[in-house]
């Protein structure tokens, strides 16, 4: 398996509309990905910006390819991205799933 890990920070005043963005566009075109085992959005908040960070998971180089392209480890970008985006940033974080803890029950 592989982790997918990208970043983007937005202006602190515009993190709402933002997820509300992410939720509009990546995420939906994430849900109909083969291969896609889960997306995650992290936010935190730093003084006046919020750092996002989105983590998706696939069950194999292909599948991550058919979504990203055949150079996944760079960053994919909607329309009106750059709107909220303080940097666009080129580059994704990708890790092989070494392993795993199941939650209890």
């Amino acid at each position: 398996m592989i982790m997918r890990i990208w970043r983007g920070i937005t202006a602190k005043e515009q993190a709402d509309a933002y997820l509300e963005h992410l939720q509009q566009t990546a995420l939906p075109a994430l849900k109909g990905c083969k291969g896609q085992c889960g997306a995650w959005v992290l936010r935190r908040v730093q003084g006046d910006q919020c750092e996002f960070q989105v983590l998706t998971l696939w069950d194999s180089k292909k599948s991550l390819q058919a979504y990203a392209g055949d150079k996944p480890e760079r960053a994919v970008y909607y329309d009106e991205d750059d709107k909220f985006l303080l940097d666009m940033e080129p580059l994704v974080r990708l890790y092989e799933v070494a392993d795993t803890v199941a939650p209890p029950g």
